[in-house]
Order: structure tokens, then C-alpha cells, then sequence
């Protein structure tokens, strides 16, 4: 991606504490429209923490700014047109219609009455087409399996028209090809414009699909940068300890992290 214009999405020195406990420092990002970048590390390392941030849900020192204006002088409805969110494990009533669901990203933009026009149900009905759960619009939210249900809130946080999508670990508990399936969805989103940013816990998920990575470890930044700058035996052993191998992909050639036997250490047996 040609990097003309400036950032949508600028992170610079962000520190959150909480209860005398820093849970991030010196935290600094960039994110282009147009760009899927993946943040990684440990469970703890302050991936989710720093999602929060960037909705406004934790307080916080450092600046973040959207389009070069600062988040918090943003009003909360205009926030909510600019910012998407994607919990881990999003809840809606397993009674609610894939329809529905979508309809709801809508809300910060309905008027005073809240009645959404036609105007919104085309513009919902295009998320969900984009999100690829067009033919699930009459299911019942409980009625489906993890992959369907993650495209179904892709699908209400792309009718909100935002312009940063952030979305925590959206592959959770999905098997390997609904995992395919989902960032198959994450990649065709930024490809179309949007700018992403993704918490990935699968390391070469990250890497097969994100432009560039965040790796977080104890609240801090210890890489940043393309996924074979990022995740490198160095920095692999540095923060996931000895039971990892990295290897490269057969046919992509990108970073392949798998868990090594109780007595290996982290190496490389291909140079990705």
C-alpha cells in the first residue's frame, strides 16, 4: 500500500494504569485507511486493553486521534458514525434476526424519532452483502454456528459507515475454516477502503493476512512493523518463552509459529 495520505488512526505514548497497576506505556501506532494491521502477544500483554482505549472505555495519558482530530473531543455519537467495534464474544438475543442485528449499527445515525428509512435498509442490507450473511438475514441468532454469528456483528458494525473497524479477537473458538472464512471478510474490508485494526491470538493468522503487527508484551511495544519483521525467533523467544517454533509457510513463504516439544527452544528452520 502507497502511503500518501496521512494516518486515520494516530496512537502516540499512550499509558493506561488501573489501580496503581500500568497495564500500557509508551504505547505508539499508525493505521492507514485502507490497511489491516494486526495487534499480538500473550494473553495480558495489553492487547484488548489498548482497544479499549481507543473507544474512549479506559482513562488514559498519551494522545489518540482519528483523521488528525483528538478521540476525546469527539462527541459520543460522532464517535460511534466513526469507530466500529467487534467484541471477542459479542451477545445479542438468540431470538434476534441476523437482520435485526445489522439494523442496529444503524443507530447512531437514525434522527430524533429513531425510525430507520429506506435509506438504512439499503445501507444495512449492503453490510450484511459485504459481510457475507446476506442469506442469513431471516436466521435466528442462535440458530447459528461461530462463523456465522461473527459475520452477522461484522455485519451491524460495517452499517454503522465507519471509517476505523476494531475488532478483538473475531476468530475465537472458530475451527480453521471459519477462521479462513472471517479474515477472508477483515481483508476484503480493508482492501475496500476501511482502515482495521485486529487483537489476533493465532500468530500465523496474523501474519497470512495483516499488512503490519503490533507486538505487545508486558504493556509495551517490543515490535512493530511487516509480520516477518515482527515475528522473528528473537522476538519469539523474548516474549512466548522456548515452546514455540517458528517456521515458514510452504507455499507463501510468511512466518508459520507452531508449539514445539517440551525440550525444544525457539529456532528457525526455514528463514520466512
Amino acid at each position: 500500500m502507497t502511503e500518501l495520505a496521512p494516518p486515520l488512526l494516530e496512537v502516540h505514548d499512550l499509558l493506561v494504569e488501573m489501580a496503581g497497576r500500568v497495564l500500557l506505556h509508551d504505547v505508539s501506532l499508525s493505521l492507514h485507511a485502507g490497511e489491516l494491521v494486526g495487534v499480538i502477544g500473550p494473553n495480558g500483554a495489553g492487547k484488548t486493553t489498548l482497544m479499549r482505549a481507543i473507544t474512549g472505555r479506559v482513562t488514559h495519558s498519551g494522545t489518540i486521534s482519528l483523521d488528525g482530530a483528538p478521540l476525546e473531543a469527539m462527541r459520543g455519537r460522532e464517535r460511534a458514525r466513526s469507530i466500529a467495534v467487534v467484541e471477542q464474544l459479542p451477545e445479542a438475543p438468540p431470538t434476534m434476526h441476523v437482520s435485526e442485528l445489522a439494523m442496529l449499527g444503524r443507530f447512531p445515525h437514525l434522527g430524533l424519532l429513531g425510525r430507520e428509512t429506506s435509506r438504512d435498509v439499503a445501507i444495512t442490507r449492503d453490510a450484511m452483502t459485504r459481510a457475507g450473511c446476506l442469506d442469513l438475514a431471516e436466521r435466528l441468532i442462535g440458530t447459528l454456528s461461530g462463523g456465522e454469528r461473527r459475520r452477522a456483528f461484522i455485519a451491524r458494525a460495517l452499517a454503522q459507515e465507519p471509517r476505523l473497524l476494531l475488532l478483538d479477537e473475531p476468530t475465537a473458538a472458530l475451527d480453521a475454516s471459519a477462521q479462513g472464512e472471517v479474515f477472508e471478510v477483515i481483508r476484503t474490508l480493508a482492501d475496500d477502503g476501511a482502515g482495521v485494526l485486529v487483537v489476533v491470538h493465532d500468530l500465523s493468522l496474523a501474519a497470512a493476512w495483516c499488512d503490519r503487527l503490533l507486538l505487545l508484551h508486558e504493556g509495551g511495544v517490543v515490535a512493530s512493523g511487516a509480520p516477518r519483521e515482527v515475528i522473528t525467533a528473537e522476538h519469539l523467544a523474548l516474549v512466548y518463552g522456548p515452546f514455540v517454533s517458528l517456521l515458514s509457510h510452504p507455499d507463501t513463504g510468511k512466518p508459520l509459529v507452531v508449539p514445539s516439544g517440551l525440550d525444544a527452544r525457539v529456532r528457525v528452520d526455514a528463514h520466512p
